[in-house]
């Protein structure tokens, strides 16, 4: 059973997505698989799921990748695609957890806001209320996420990332992703709960 400590981080800037690479920070063996269930979903930051003998995702099970989207009037949209890369099925269930950080690696503001904002058009899962699931070996599942990248308020200008600590929902642990991304509003980003594609 895995305890759930999503970590949420701020950042911001205004420059275009960037999604070069992926980088391992850490990385612990645990359980994985990908079949719809129906158990109750939670949105709530710390709970232990179990769904027959299947454990909360680890982000040592999932190869984590960023994946180019869109923008409009201000608005950046892109997901971060999940492959469980482990030999073993593991459970998904809820909204995962972001920090950004500067080339050095140091934190930047990070707001994450789970759901709300502009939506995600044309990718239902995204826009749906978390639901469990389990993520077979191999599979993928993915969270989206949107930020606007034009400065609000007192901003002049809004930092820019060059990655970004990702925890997956109910996990302990963490992977940094190369993410070059801007919000505005303190860093401010909106993501989904994680869905299966």
């Amino acid at each position: 059973m895995a305890v759930v400590a999503a970590a949420l981080l701020s950042g911001c800037s205004s420059s275009p997505v960037s999604t070069a690479g992926t980088t391992t920070t850490t990385r612990a063996p645990t359980s994985t698989t990908s079949t719809p269930l129906s158990t109750t979903s939670s949105s709530a930051p710390s709970t232990t799921t179990t769904v027959a003998g299947t454990v909360a995702c680890s982000a040592a099970q999932l190869q984590m990748t960023p994946r180019p989207g869109s923008g409009a009037a201000g608005t950046i949209e892109l997901s971060v695609a999940f492959v469980n890369i482990s030999g073993r099925p593991c459970l998904i269930n809820g909204y995962p957890g972001m920090e950004l950080l500067a080339a050095g690696g140091s934190p930047l503001p990070t707001n994450v806001v789970r759901g709300g904002g502009p939506g995600f058009p044309g990718v239902p899962g995204a826009n749906a209320p978390p639901s469990p699931f389990v993520l077979a070996p191999e599979a993928s599942a993915a969270f989206s996420l949107a930020y606007e990248d034009v400065p609000v308020g007192t901003e002049t200008s809004c930092p820019t990332s060059a990655q970004a600590e990702i925890t997956p929902p109910n996990a302990l642990d963490h992977d940094a992703v190369n993410l070059t991304i801007a919000p505005c509003g303190g860093g401010t980003i909106h993501v989904s709960p994680v869905y299966m594609t």
